[in-house]
């Protein structure tokens, strides 16, 4: 079981699913209409390191954090 957490604007409460990939987890919340507008937008973080390879192996009690692209000045 991994946790996916959403954070800034998306405004979505955690999740937790069982997942073998980030793949996996990308095809989960790609069923998600709210989410789906997001999920190209942002970047990932596993455990609070940012992820890029879909294919990245998860274990039980990963934290899956999606980040959407942040405005500053």
């Amino acid at each position: 079981m991994v946790k996916v957490e959403f954070l800034g604007p998306i405004g979505k409460a955690p999740m937790e699913m069982e997942a073998a990939t980030l793949a996996d987890v990308a095809a989960k919340l790609k069923e998600e209409h709210e989410l789906s507008s997001w999920l190209e937008k942002c970047a990932v973080a596993l455990n609070d390191t940012m992820v890029n390879d879909l294919s990245t192996v998860l274990k039980d009690g990963d934290r899956v954090s999606i980040l959407p692209p942040v405005c500053g000045g």
